[in-house]
């Protein structure tokens, strides 16, 4: 069976801002990360880990972060470092799907997250829009979730023209290391994961998800 996280469902998240969870997003740049403590000690429930890059790179530390995450009772999910100047969105998320960015309805697996940070690869607006609706659409096919896309205000306007087009499905994960999230990309009405800060006790980067921790095992269960 496929499942979606549909607008109504995304619509409950913009209620929540006062309940507010803690986590993470780590890559092998954190070669030991002490998830045991993350969790009992530092309070933190969700974790995004770094999976993949374009077709042709895998995260050599994932299936030791992620198998360390899911042991310590982490809320968990994969990331895709997108990389559009070197292949199609689809292929992109083929990639992604093959190596640990699937998506189960277990209440432990968050969608799939897009990364989209790395410049606007040489490509016009237009084109972008319609790279990132190539991922989307074949993860979507995939895994039946439309995936969490982590974007700025600043690339989301300069590399798709502030698009609106992806705000009904997939979540956001702003990046903004501030101590407010802001004005928010792309028509969305509201951000489900913000990374506010570049730096984490744990390692990695500090996120948090706007609701509590039952609407968090709803986006992980669809």
């Amino acid at each position: 069976m496929k499942y979606t996280f549909g607008a109504a469902a995304l619509a409950m998240l913009a209620t929540t801002a006062t309940a507010a969870v803690q986590g993470f997003d780590i890559s092998h740049w954190q070669s030991s990360v002490d998830f045991a403590a993350a969790y009992n000690t530092g309070g933190l429930r969700f974790v995004y880990i770094k999976a993949t890059e374009s077709t042709t790179y895998r995260d050599p530390s994932f299936s030791s972060h992620y198998s360390g995450a899911t042991n310590a009772g982490f809320i968990r999910g994969a990331y895709h470092f997108a990389q559009p100047g070197d292949s199609s969105g689809a292929a992109q998320a083929d990639y992604f799907v093959a190596h640990g960015g699937g998506w189960s309805a277990d209440g432990i697996t968050l969608p799939g997250m897009l990364d989209l940070e790395a410049g606007c690869s040489g490509l016009s607006t237009t084109q972008m829009v319609a790279w990132i609706k190539s991922f989307s659409d074949e993860y979507q096919a995939l895994t039946g979730r439309w995936p969490v896309i982590y974007t700025n205000l600043s690339w989301w306007t300069e590399c798709t023209g502030n698009s609106q087009a992806f705000a009904e499905n997939s979540p956001l994960m702003l990046a903004r290391w501030a101590s407010a999230p802001g004005t928010l990309p792309g028509g969305w009405g509201y951000y489900t994961i913000w990374q506010y800060k570049d730096s984490n006790p744990y390692g990695g980067d500090s996120d948090v998800f706007n609701g509590d921790e039952t609407q968090l095992k709803k986006l992980a269960t669809g």
